[in-house]
């Protein structure tokens, strides 16, 4: 199975201060997929102010007594809870990446029966709008409805 993202409504290169006071903007902010207990390796960093951003992730999705089980090498689990960090940085004139907050798109909270389905049929699609209320990244635990979840063929 994969896991295609789906996201589109990105904050923009700059963040605001933190404090909304008068501190400096933080420039050239990215975002990407966090490999699981490896925050160092992210999958294609896309600029805030891209249009959108899309990731496809391989993973595998394993029928239980308890649902549908998702693992694969960005799929983070902790606790039992599953979840896909978008790691949310800024870049430096020598193109490293600084992770300054994340955001969990929780694979738990994924209805039962889009799941099953995207099991059966190939893709799970999330889709998913990446500024907060205050014009900023999206961050915490991103769950419906601010995702939605469907199931889609894979190619």
């Amino acid at each position: 199975m994969r896991i295609r993202i789906d996201a589109v409504d990105l904050p923009g290169r700059t963040r605001p201060a933190p404090d909304g006071g008068n501190a400096p903007d933080h420039g050239d902010l990215y975002v990407a997929v966090q490999r699981r207990d490896r925050p160092g390796e992210l999958l294609e960093p896309h600029p805030g102010d891209a249009g959108s951003a899309t990731w496809t992730l391989e993973c595998t999705a394993t029928p239980t007594p308890a649902g549908t089980e998702v693992e694969g090498p960005y799929v983070q689990d902790r606790l039992g809870r599953r979840f896909v960090y978008l790691s949310w940085g800024t870049v430096d004139g020598a193109g490293v990446f600084t992770m300054f907050r994340r955001a969990k798109l929780m694979l738990d909270m994924v209805p039962a029966e889009v799941l099953a389905a995207a099991a059966r049929e190939g893709v799970l699609v999330a889709r998913l709008g990446l500024t907060d209320a205050r014009g900023g990244p999206l961050c915490g635990r991103i769950v419906p409805p601010h995702v939605t979840w469907t199931a889609g063929h894979g190619a």
